[in-house]
């Protein structure tokens, strides 16, 4: 009887667990037993409420045959559980799950390769399943930790540590899938989680030799690739980040490849809240290593290069202001080593400090000037503007390149690029036009050559600089017609602007093309500008303008009043052949075309040095002197004069010399002008004549010089002429406050001297003893 009663006890076991093992054949090499999981799967549709004692069972078994090493029946189990979880979708499959994943970090914890990718598998089977109701207590902590550890794998046998990474990645991936759609799951875009799921992507990603030919390779085999896989969770990452999210996606990622991946991966209207995350980090940096900050604003240029012509936010200005203050810091790190190197540091060690400080400097003024150019026209003006400001007056402050304006400036011909205004008067305001000038006065030449390149991205507003670049040996154009140049009639507005800004744009071509360390580049951009500036700006009026400063220039290059080099003088002579050359074919006048013409072949016989073709060739033979007697190879103002009588052009005005106004800029630099050395002269030699000399010769040079100076007012246009009564009421008044300067002296007083301290009067009393008087004063 006891027998027969024992022997029912079987039958009596739940059946939920008689249901669970019966999938579990003998033989664990035998598999699970499909019709007794069909069973199995069908009880668990049909009572809901068991489900979470079948998971508890279950796990039940693995762990049991995972600590006795069952690994057969460990995979049974987990095969087991997935059919599971994808059958059942009701309420009550939650308890369920917390069994689940109870089972999967056991199978993480292991130590067996395979027990952790099978573990990994099932996680994210579970990651793709649409829960109906969000989990208000269920966490993923302990899974970052383990799958980010498996990312990182070391295992010595390469296979296995390929398929252990990734694992890891799938299991990350899986955990973002399942937690980024759930509200109660934002804890996953803490920093405690950012920190170990982002350096897993990149430890993963940084094993790729070549990130650009990655989708390739994941596309044959992604799967089994930890840097595509990597890459491909993480653009997942960054795609599902909302904007409050993005602090922490951030902080542990500064490759530039990666910083592409963020870009295009993450929202267009975020992008530049990735800027600032990342001008943040060069702040948080600036007094690290060169190499690390030239990293940093390279990976800042990668970054602008995408989100430029996107959003970028209110932080335009900022960008540019923090970009600044780099590039003074690195140019302050720089002389301040280059100083220390001079007391104790030796010359090799310094140099490659020295260099790698240059890396930052033009890291920084490329990123400023790529961001700059890509920005729309109307953010661009104030970006201009802003930079222009930064630039100190040229009061002896930019003397070299080593200096911190020099360096800001250097940023601006990038952001002019491809800069378009439809009026000169808003692309050239007098705040960015005077100290551009200014600049333009510099003994530097290689500043010269960039303010003249930035004025040709302003003002050539139908992209005709390539077709008007080299006059190293093309410069003398036989056929202008063929070069197709765009152009259009010259607006009211720009007419008006070169009415105000003509003579100064004139003075510095003029004042530029006479310095001693010119190379044939700066005469290069100075025809491009005269060519620009005629395509562009120029009205009946301005080409007699042009005309007379190309006469100026041949008539002071001839004089050589200045002792200029030779090479300089045929330099200034070549210019002027070009452009006359294409100012000729420009305004299509036959008979200006053939004087210029002839003095061109003349040139070629006798004077081949007077050419662009020779002089700017490597060793051209120079002249010892230029013949100023030989008129035939040189332009006269008469026959140009006489080839443009006739309707639309004033040619009578040939005949006014042209000479270039005087500003505060030769008072405040330490140049004269032309005009200031032959003022100084004429008054020294006024000052100093005898009292016998005969004025018979002197009254007939100021009769002249009385004509010549009527003549200028009746015909000279008013700018100029305003421009020439301005000069000389400044240099009145400069003569003035000279001589009050050394006249006025406040005279002794026995009272006491009168000085000023913290605001209140005070006498100071002088004894009569001490006071010194003339000698006729005294008796």
């Amino acid at each position: 009887m006891y027998f027969g009663i024992c022997g029912c006890c079987g039958p009596l076991r739940p059946r939920y667990k008689r249901l669970v093992d019966n999938i579990f054949p003998e033989d664990p090499k035998d598999g699970l037993s499909k019709s007794d999981m069909e069973k199995l799967t069908f009880y668990a549709v049909s009572a809901p409420e068991k489900l979470d004692r079948i998971g508890a069972y279950l796990a039940e078994r693995l762990s049991r045959d995972v600590v006795r090493h069952r690994y057969g029946y460990v995979v049974i189990a987990m095969e087991a559980l997935d059919q599971l979880l994808m059958a059942c979708h009701s309420q009550s499959i939650k308890p369920f799950v917390e069994s689940f994943l109870h089972m999967v970090a056991k199978l993480l914890e292991s130590r067996e390769p395979d027990l952790q990718v099978l573990g990994t598998n099932s996680f994210v089977k579970f990651a793709n399943i649409e829960e109906d109701t969000p989990s208000y207590h269920r966490r993923y902590d302990f899974f970052v930790s383990q799958f980010s550890a498996m990312c990182h794998s070391t295992h010595e046998d390469t296979e296995t540590r390929t398929r252990i990474r990734v694992a890891g990645i799938k299991g990350l991936q899986g955990v973002v899938r399942k937690t980024v759609n759930d509200e109660l799951q934002a804890i996953i875009w803490e920093p405690q989680h950012m920190d170990k799921l982002i350096p897993s992507m990149l430890f993963n990603m940084q094993d790729s030799e070549d990130l650009d030919s990655t989708p390739s390779v994941a596309g044959q085999d992604g799967e089994e690739n930890p840097a595509a896989l990597a890459e491909s969770c993480f653009r997942e990452l960054l795609g599902r980040a909302a904007y409050g999210n993005m602090n922490n996606n951030l902080n542990a990622a500064f490759a530039v490849s990666c910083f592409r991946i963020i870009m295009y991966s993450i929202q267009a209207q975020h992008s530049h809240h990735v800027i600032q995350q990342v001008l943040n980090h060069l702040d948080t940096h600036n007094k690290n290593t060169p190499r690390v900050r030239a990293g940093i604003v390279q990976v800042l240029l990668e970054t602008v290069a995408i989100a430029a012509k996107g959003s970028v936010g209110p932080t335009v200005l900022e960008v540019f202001n923090t970009l600044l203050k780099h590039l003074r810091m690195s140019v302050d790190f720089e002389l301040g080593e280059s100083s220390r190197r001079n007391s104790n540091i030796s010359v090799s060690s310094g140099r490659g400090k020295e260099s790698e400080e240059r890396i930052v400097q033009n890291a920084i003024i490329q990123t400023i000037g790529f961001f700059g150019g890509n920005l729309p026209d109307y953010q661009r003006a104030e970006v201009m503007m802003f930079i222009m400001g930064k630039v100190p007056s040229p009061c002896g402050l930019i003397t070299s390149r080593c200096d911190n304006s020099a360096h800001t400036f250097l940023s601006l011909p990038q952001v002019t690029s491809g800069f378009k205004s439809k009026s000169m008067a808003a692309a050239l305001p007098p705040p960015f036009l005077d100290p551009l000038f200014s600049i333009s006065l510099m003994e530097d030449s290689e500043l010269r050559q960039l303010v003249l390149e930035i004025l040709h991205n302003i003002i050539d507003r139908h992209d005709n600089r390539a077709k008007l670049r080299g006059i190293r040996y093309k410069v003398i154009i036989p056929n202008v017609a063929a070069l197709k140049i765009k152009r259009e009639k010259i607006s009211k507005q720009d007419v008006a602007f070169m009415k105000k800004h003509g003579q100064q744009l004139y003075r510095h071509i003029y004042l530029g093309s006479k310095e001693e360390d010119n190379v044939h580049k700066n005469f290069e951009l100075l025809f491009t500008t005269l060519a620009i500036l005629t395509i562009e700006l120029a009205n009946e009026e301005v080409v007699i303008d042009l005309i007379r400063l190309a006469i100026a220039l041949q008539d002071m290059a001839l004089a050589n009043e200045e002792n200029m080099p030779m090479f300089i003088r045929c330099g200034i002579m070549a210019l002027v052949a070009a452009y006359l050359n294409f100012l000729s074919q420009m305004i299509a006048n036959p008979p200006f075309c053939q004087h210029i013409s002839k003095v061109i072949e003349l040139r070629n016989l006798d004077a081949p040095y007077l050419l662009p073709e020779h002089i700017f060739r490597d060793k051209c033979p120079i002249p010892e002197s230029l013949d100023k007697e030989d008129r035939l190879l040189y332009f006269q103002t008469a026959d140009m004069t006489e080839c443009l009588a006739g309707p639309g052009y004033n040619a009578e005005r040939l005949s006014i010399p042209y000479v270039p106004q005087v500003t505060d800029e030769d008072r405040l630099t330490r140049r004269k002008s032309f005009v200031d050395t032959i003022s100084l002269q004429v008054d020294i030699m006024s000052n100093s004549l005898p009292d016998k000399v005969d004025t018979t010769g002197l009254e007939e040079q100021e009769r002249e010089k009385r004509r010549q100076v009527m003549e200028k007012f009746q015909k000279a246009p008013f700018e100029e002429i305003a421009a020439h009564c301005e000069s000389k009421a400044n240099m009145l008044h400069d003569r003035l406050a000279q001589i009050f300067e050394l006249t006025i002296r406040p005279p002794p007083s026995p009272s006491g001297v009168v000085s000023i301290s913290a605001g209140h009067t005070q006498h100071q009393s002088v004894p009569v003893y001490e006071m010194k008087f003339p000698d006729l004063c005294v008796y």
